[in-house]
């Protein structure tokens, strides 16, 4: 029963069990059907894991699995279950900020410094006319720098700083005062280092403790971790530590859809407790707080 139900799934994406083309998939163990009727795209992944299927273009399949939304029709007990724990609970509260951190930010540079090339940037690069990756990754900062109009001898607060790169990047080249703050213990440690001898402050801090005012702001690729329970906050907060004539930049993945919490495969393996906004979001959140300038959507950047 459960192999006929996931076949018919799978073609309504044009997607073959046991065919030929690229973004196929060869089941090798038919626990594979009862994996994936059970817990929907967790069980696909973890299957996957297991060696009981494979394909030879996991990015073309999962593309026309999402087109067809063949993953909205898997809807799995366990969704239930976590669509429940993001109603009564808040994943991102402060108390577990540092947690969520820890789980994937301290793992280990080993990983990170050869994903993430020179630079060692996290978020999305830019790589409009460029085609190395520490090109796109400057090119990517140097955007933002030219967006928020930064000048020498402003002061700059960059909200979720990763490794210390950008805020090297513009202390060294623009000549402003960064204070950066994470609540990674590895990234606290390795952006000390980074910035030593330069006007940077690094502390393992979590942004609702901010107080000090600051000529801009920025935020690369940590919104993701605010949660929506937490928006409203976010923004309050970076308005009330912005001068009177400040800029603010926010960078993040974004979705299409307004969602309460994240993929299942997502949340277990790569980003606990994380979850990616929607322009409705983002802007309810934003109302009353910030007028919105300028809406920079480079994301197609992401898959290379």
């Amino acid at each position: 029963m459960s192999k006929k139900t996931v076949t018919e799934l799978l073609a309504k994406a044009d997607i073959k069990t046991n065919g030929k083309r690229p973004w196929d998939i060869r089941v090798l163990d038919d626990r594979f059907y009862d994996q994936v009727l059970a817990n929907g795209s967790l069980g696909a992944g973890e299957s996957y894991m297991e060696g009981w299927w494979e394909c030879d273009q996991l990015d073309q399949m999962i593309e026309r699995a999402l087109r067809s939304k063949t993953d909205q029709e898997l809807f799995s007990w366990r969704l239930l279950i976590d669509a429940a724990k993001a109603k009564l609970s808040n994943p991102q509260a402060r108390w577990r900020s540092f947690r969520n951190a820890s789980h994937h930010y301290d793992i280990g540079d080993d990983l990170y410094q050869p994903m993430l090339g020179k630079y060692m940037v996290y978020s999305c690069a830019y790589w409009k006319g460029v085609s190395r990756l520490e090109d796109a990754q400057e090119q990517k900062m140097e955007l933002i720098c030219k967006k928020i109009g930064l000048k020498k001898g402003m002061s700059l607060l960059d909200i979720g700083c990763g490794w210390g790169v950008f805020a090297k990047y513009v202390a060294a080249k623009y000549k402003v005062n960064v204070l950066g703050i994470t609540v990674s213990k590895n990234q606290f440690k390795f952006a000390t280092q980074l910035c030593e001898n330069l006007p940077v402050e690094i502390r393992l801090q979590d942004y609702r403790d901010l107080q000090e005012k600051f000529d801009r702001i920025v935020s690369i690729g940590m919104f993701e971790h605010v949660g929506y329970k937490n928006y409203a906050q976010y923004m309050k907060v970076v308005h009330r530590c912005l001068k009177r004539d400040g800029l603010f930049l926010l960078q993040t993945i974004g979705n299409n859809r307004s969602k309460k919490q994240i993929e299942p495969w997502i949340q277990r393996y790569i980003f606990p407790n994380a979850m990616l906004p929607s322009i409705q979001q983002i802007g309810s959140a934003s109302e009353g707080n910030f007028v919105m300038e300028d809406w920079h959507n480079f994301g197609p950047d992401y898959d290379k």
